[in-house]
């Protein structure tokens, strides 16, 4: 399969790791000299207490006689197709495998000779460990102030017949982010949701038994043999619930590994027929095509296997942290650079780029995040602003506070709703792209809990907020200020991201089927649009362009496009839209051109039809930015966040998606932006309404075309030659 990737010497460290993940449980598998294999384990919601998402724990495998000591040629391979992990040198051979339905990672050992297998506990995290330098970055945001922070140690549990180890928060910060934010009042309605957080593992096997509290062996040598690590997190009253619970679920009756395997296999196989992208190169000189479509798969790999847990995947390192030894930054896989927290405009990157792949049970964990942190939000807003509505802070932990140190330490005379972060004091437009892609989420799958659950709750706060916080002017105009664009524009009067994201939002609600809005949301929402400003404008030269704001100040302080919110996320610009003209006008003329990690160009350019930019930018980002010191070329990174960066491949896989597709109403464009002269593609894709496209190009002539439904043929437009 594309993307299956194979090496033929072992590796030194986690650096070398290749990444498997069901999506709820993950693990960085590697092979190191002396033929030992280690498995990270990472799981969706092993949260400890400091707020940081971290490993589960490390495991490490031994074969006696060694792996390495056997005569043949040693292979390390990965298997898109399985989502497996094969290890194999001469006649011994070793699968590992995250099960599509069970938290487990499965080990199985086949040999020709008899051999003996060996698991052991990693004791790295033996005690506990006070983080300083800029290892509090990993905690409370860029520093941990005056609060001291300390990692706690594993736990090790005897028992007759496994290994045990947990992690288990006897402290949390969560209710000291409530009464630093001033919303201490809050705590009495809701509980803690890290406090006796517990997660851990069990690693048992047919015919293996404990040496130690860390070491579990096989009782005699023989040609076969099977083991595996359960993996459990849950809030529990006591340790001892914990470990009934882990002992439970792994003890309980399972379909065997032969059948367990069968059904795995069919989970993955069903994924990847759902959509691909596969380029080939017409010219040599253009030759980035094989690389584009591996580069292609993993990160579509990477999502998957991070993503079908409680919570969303973490911009910065997803569930694959390791041991990455960076200068400056020497940290052990429980580090990431910006924490724990989830940053909006990194972390909604990858969920875009799902809705064309069909992989849209993906979005539930970020949907339901915000939905599950409503009632803080309104609480905030009531007691800062006294109105209505909820905003969600850019930077904010999975509950809904602002990370610690954006919102600042030094509060002393200072109103609540002072944010000490410029960068994200008024960022707001967040939830008004949050619920953009909800909408577009809801036309791909005409899913009716997501509109009543979690669209229209979500959309009735934000649109209430923006309805209720800023003034009018005389002539009822509302006026946007103060605010800021992006992070890029700190003072700013109706900065264009939120007038786009009202007017894209706001057209979107009102076209849904007015049986399915509340009468009082449909009054509410037309009159907040009888009231919008216009879209900011600059005139150069006599030709209009996009403008940041309608005023700002005179100097950026980041360089993030903002007159380019409405190409996207807010798509009211682009092909078959109005303004082209002005909107290629505004991105040719962008004041910060530059692509890699979050920046958007490759994709700005794909979705204003301009495809020799977006064929360069996309070629060199599936090209360039994979980290050096990892072993694995799907692993990006750091860029601006960490290892594997999410967001890199993220923006390139949105870009490649949107030249072959865009939609616009009912109509689908087909290669919007493709260089038909260049590459060859087999593809398919979803697009709204429930439809796939899936289609050959081949020298410039399309030679397959296949809708489903095939009533939506009708409005397939292709754009070729155009």
């Amino acid at each position: 399969m594309i993307g299956d990737v194979s090496w033929s010497t072992p590796g030194q460290s986690s650096a070398d790791s290749l990444p498997l993940g069901n999506g709820d449980i993950a693990a960085n598998v590697w092979t190191e000299p002396d033929g030992g294999i280690g498995c990270y384990l990472a799981k969706n919601d092993a949260w400890d207490g400091l707020g940081r998402l971290i490993k589960v724990g490390l495991v490490r495998l031994h074969l006696d006689p060694p792996l390495l000591a056997q005569a043949g040629n040693f292979e390390q391979k990965l298997s898109l197709e399985d989502a497996s992990v094969v290890i194999s040198r001469g006649g011994t051979t070793v699968r590992l495998w995250l099960d599509a339905h069970w938290p487990r990672l499965v080990v199985e050992v086949s040999s020709a000779s008899p051999c003996s297998l060996e698991a052991r506990i990693d004791a790295w995290r033996s005690l506990p460990k006070a983080l300083d330098g800029k290892g509090l970055h990993a905690a409370l945001g860029l520093d941990g102030g005056p609060v001291p922070l300390v990692a706690a140690a594993d736990h090790l549990v005897g028992d007759p017949a496994s290994l045990i180890w947990h992690q288990r928060n006897e402290t949390s910060v969560w209710a000291f982010t409530l009464d630093q934010q001033g919303l201490g009042a809050f705590k009495a309605r809701a509980s803690d949701p890290l406090l006796h957080r517990t997660f851990g593992g069990l690693v048992s096997g047919e015919g293996m038994k404990p040496v130690d509290l860390r070491t579990l062996r096989s009782s005699a040598p023989a040609r076969t043999h099977a083991l595996t690590i359960g993996v459990h997190c849950a809030r529990t009253a006591t340790a001892a619930e914990w470990l009934d619970q882990i002992r439970t679920q792994v003890r309980a009756p399972a379909p065997t590994l032969a059948k367990s395997w069968r059904d795995h296999r069919s989970w993955w196989n069903e994924f990847w027929a759902r959509s691909y992208i596969r380029i080939e190169s017409l010219a040599s000189e253009w030759d980035a095509a094989a690389t584009i479509s591996k580069h292609s798969s993993w990160q579509r790999y990477l999502v998957a296997c991070c993503s079908r847990g409680l919570y969303p995947v973490k911009f910065n390192g997803g569930l694959f942290t390791a041991d990455w030894a960076l200068k400056d930054e020497p940290y052990d896989a429980d580090y990431r650079r910006w924490g724990g927290g989830y940053w909006w405009q990194n972390t909604r990157l990858p969920y875009w780029a799902v809705l064309a792949s069909g992989d849209h049970e993906l979005l539930r964990p970020l949907f339901r995040m915000y939905r599950d942190m409503l009632p803080l939000a309104e609480e905030r807003t009531r007691l800062w602003f006294r109105h209505g509505g909820v905003f969600f802070p850019e930077t904010l932990f999975f509950w809904g506070t602002f990370l610690p140190s954006n919102y600042g330490w030094k509060r002393d005379g200072k109103d609540p709703a002072d944010v000490e972060n410029p960068y994200i004091g008024r960022l707001y437009v967040g939830g008004l792209e949050l619920v953009a892609l909800m909408l577009e989420t809801h036309r791909h799958t005409r899913d009716a809990a997501l509109l009543e659950q979690d669209l229209l709750p979500i959309a009735r706060g934000v649109l209430r907020f923006y309805a209720e916080h800023y003034p009018r002017d005389p002539d009822g105009t509302l006026r946007i200020k103060p605010a800021q664009a992006l992070e890029t524009w700190w003072s700013a009067e109706n900065p264009l991201p939120d007038v786009a994201g009202l007017r894209d939002v706001l057209a979107g609600l009102l076209a849904l089927p007015a049986e399915r809005i509340p009468d009082s949301d449909q009054t509410a929402w037309r009159e907040l649009s009888r009231h919008l400003p216009a879209l900011p404008t600059t005139i150069v030269d006599g030709q209009a362009r996009f403008a940041p704001a309608e005023k700002h100040e005179a100097v950026p302080h980041n360089s993030e496009n903002a007159e380019l919110y409405g190409v996207f996320p807010f798509k009211l610009q682009g092909v078959g839209r109005p303004d082209l003209d002005a909107a290629r006008r505004t991105f040719l003329h962008r004041p910060f051109p530059e692509t890699g990690g979050w920046r958007q160009d490759a994709l700005h350019a794909a979705l204003l039809g301009l495809s020799e930019p977006a064929a360069y930018f996309v070629a060199k980002n599936f090209t360039q930015g994979s980290y050096a010191g990892a072993r694995f070329p799907g692993f990006w990174g750091p860029n601006y966040d960490w290892v594997p960066d999410f967001d890199h491949g993220s923006v390139s896989q949105l870009a490649l998606q949107a030249m072959l597709v865009q939609t616009v109403g009912e109509k689908i464009y087909l290669f919007p932006a493709w260089p038909a002269e260049r590459w060859n593609v087999a593809f398919k894709l979803h697009v709204p309404g429930e439809t796939t496209i899936e289609g050959d190009l081949r020298q410039g002539n399309l030679e397959r075309l296949t809708v489903t439904p095939p009533e939506r043929r009708k409005d397939v437009v292709v754009l070729l030659g155009l």
